[in-house]
């Protein structure tokens, strides 16, 4: 795993209205890896996300996301695929535009996709295996298709950072096996991945690195150094082995 930062908050506090979500955060989450953030229920994993994304505001601190060069990172250069029941699936669109839309970021004003843009996306959309899937409507897919397709926008985006809210709550097993494959050859190929994740049976299973939430920082570090009873108690208020066997 590298020894470079690819996202780092120091002090980040977030609130919606007076109550505050994430206080004093402070975390470095490494370049090139697979980081799942977890925590109990309220504990500000989707803020988070959305606090480095720009989507809400924060209250105060500091955000960095840079490459593996140390370049700083905005808008399109991040990829995101947010939790599938904040998506309007009845609009009526096709598998095709939806992920079509991972282009937008890199065109000029006015301009529309071309061949290339068109190219990418039957690329994208060949690798989450909805290929044959290009002309449907996205409120015809399944769960787990519907989750495939926002992988796909995010993929041709061609990021250096993927951060996915919940990518596998309400998939099967086997769509949950096919996106976690996806999600390691971006990490194989020198991308960060970065996941809200709640099935903590997988965590050690999944992850090289954890960050656990519960409104402040509990720990961050090395799956395998960072991902003990102890932490698990303190994150989740509970005794770590009454939720899963750490050790």
């Amino acid at each position: 795993m590298s020894n470079q930062v690819a996202i780092r908050t120091q002090n980040l506090t977030v609130s919606y209205g007076a109550a505050p979500v994430l206080w004093n955060v402070d975390v470095e989450i490494p370049s090139h890896g697979l980081t799942g953030i977890i925590g109990p229920n309220g504990a500000g994993k989707s803020t988070l996300l959305k606090a480095v994304l720009g989507i809400v505001a924060t209250a105060a601190g500091d955000i960095e996301i840079s490459d593996a060069s140390g370049r700083r990172l905005v808008g399109d250069q991040v990829g995101y695929v947010p939790q599938r029941n904040s998506v309007d699936w009845d609009f009526p669109t096709t598998v095709l535009d939806v992920v079509m839309m991972g282009t937008y970021g890199r065109l000029r004003w006015f301009q529309r996709p071309g061949r290339r843009e068109r190219e990418e996306t039957l690329r994208a959309l060949e690798t989450v295996k909805l290929l044959d899937f290009a002309d449907r409507q996205i409120g015809e897919l399944s769960g787990g298709q519907q989750q495939r397709v926002f992988l796909a926008r995010a993929l041709v985006q061609n990021a250096a950072v993927y951060l996915l809210d919940e990518p596998f709550a309400g998939v099967d097993a086997k769509t949950e096996k096919s996106l976690l494959e996806i999600l390691r050859g971006l990490r194989d190929d020198g991308q960060t991945v970065v996941m809200v994740h709640h099935d903590l049976a997988r965590v050690k299973q999944y992850f090289d690195h954890v960050v656990m939430l519960n409104g402040r920082l509990v720990a961050s570090g090395a799956t395998h150094d960072t991902f003990k009873a102890q932490t698990v108690q303190q994150c989740y208020g509970v005794p770590g082995d009454s939720l899963v066997t750490i050790e």
